[in-house]
């Protein structure tokens, strides 16, 4: 197949589960098909390291792009100008002429068999009901992420402007996946609720994947430690580890005063900084692998509550046969056990003594991080994965 694969927001580093999904799947890909990537890249990303890195892709292009971040004038610019648009402002950020321009250029063109559109930022630089047939690529669902900011946000305004913001994403969202010849869905429930809301739609399921030779089982420390692992500067990562270190920390050490935590990922924010200063917490901004920190840790904890589609940071974890406890938005969306692959809890209290039993049990530590391992490798390889996309790319493609 001719696979034209449309994805903003850049792709290398790969320092976001969306990144490493994405490039896992182009890297499996583009070694039986005729792949063109166009991506963009801000002043953060390496577009010729990615070009590198995806050797057998036909073509790897990249165009300039800065959306605006969270509390600048320019997203406040962006909020203004998609006001009266049926474009969420979080889509209005990421039209990118240039790409669309190309994108346009190719599926007019009959360059292109089919036409994957990577997140949702991805549809306003394509053309959707065209000749090319269009996969939509949904991550997360994206309405959701809006509405659970919306819940958790205490200030009146801001709350309102959230969600007005997730009506609007719901809206688009449902539209986009009705206009999309597929849409495909990192689990099952994601898959439910996208069908759900797009009458009609065509949607699949095509799970999450995980690198299980690069990470792997490597030791069960005795300290008393604790790891999450995310791109810090994405506000649910945030939100976590901020309400972590308030509500389930002391509580942790109320019964393992040794106990700490190391918060790993880039960009960690002022706010995040100033409630774990004081704190046992480490936090280690970006590195270059995230395996040594995730090894040294007797228990990985996943407090989310805000989020969509499904963590590749559990995969990570249950790969190198962690612990894991997490909340149920954090685990949602993977076909793992409560009480085999893993521990759910949501109240802080409850969190607490999960950790704090995991702590003090580490045979049950092993048990469990054993079963996470075995999965990740029976279900969850990048080849496998890979395979159901494809799939999915010449199911459409065929129909045409």
């Amino acid at each position: 197949m001719r696979i034209l694969w449309v994805k903003p927001g850049g792709l290398w580093p790969l320092n976001t589960g969306g990144r490493l999904r994405s490039f896992h799947t182009l890297a499996e890909l583009s070694r039986r098909h005729r792949v063109v990537l166009l991506t963009t890249h801000g002043a953060d990303d390496d577009p010729r390291e990615l070009a590198a890195r995806l050797p057998d892709c036909e073509r790897v292009a990249s165009f300039p792009h800065r959306a605006p971040k969270r509390s600048s004038l320019g997203l406040a610019a962006a909020l203004a100008g998609s006001w009266l648009s049926d474009l969420p402002v979080d889509l209005w950020k990421w039209r990118v002429p240039r790409l669309r321009a190309e994108s346009l250029r190719l599926m007019d063109g009959g360059q292109a068999d089919v036409c994957v559109a990577d997140f949702l930022t991805a549809v306003p630089n394509v053309r959707l009901g065209g000749k090319v047939p269009v996969v939509l690529f949904e991550h997360n669902v994206e309405h959701v992420i809006w509405t659970r900011l919306a819940a958790v946000e205490p200030r009146p305004w801001r709350r309102w402007v959230l969600r007005r913001e997730a009506r609007k994403m719901r809206r688009f969202e449902a539209r986009a996946c009705a206009q999309a010849s597929l849409t495909v869905a990192v689990s099952e429930p994601d898959r439910e609720l996208l069908a759900a809301e797009a009458r009609g739609a065509r949607v699949r399921a095509v799970p999450t994947g995980v690198d299980t030779s690069y990470f792997v089982p490597n030791g069960q420390p005795d300290a008393p430690s604790l790891v999450f692992t995310g791109s810090m500067d994405w506000y649910p990562n945030e939100d976590a580890i901020v309400h972590f270190a308030k509500h389930v920390l002391p509580r942790i050490r109320q019964d393992v005063p040794a106990a700490t935590l190391t918060v790993v990922g880039r960009k960690p924010t002022a706010r995040l900084r100033a409630a774990t200063e004081g704190e046992p917490v480490d936090v280690t901004g970006g590195v270059e692998d995230i395996r040594p920190y995730v090894s040294r840790a007797a228990v990985y904890v996943v407090p989310l509550r805000v989020g969509g589609g499904t963590r590749l940071k559990i995969c990570e974890a249950l790969a190198m046969g962690k612990a894991v406890v997490s909340t149920t938005v954090g685990a949602e969306g993977l076909p793992l056990v409560p009480g085999e692959h893993f521990i759910r809890a949501d109240d802080p209290a409850d969190f607490a003594r999960a950790v704090v039993a995991l702590l003090r049990d580490p045979q049950r530590r092993r048990a469990l991080g054993a079963a996470g391992r075995r999965l990740m490798e029976e279900r969850h390889s990048w080849p496998q994965v890979a395979r159901e996309f494809e799939e999915r790319c010449e199911e459409v493609a065929q129909c045409q």
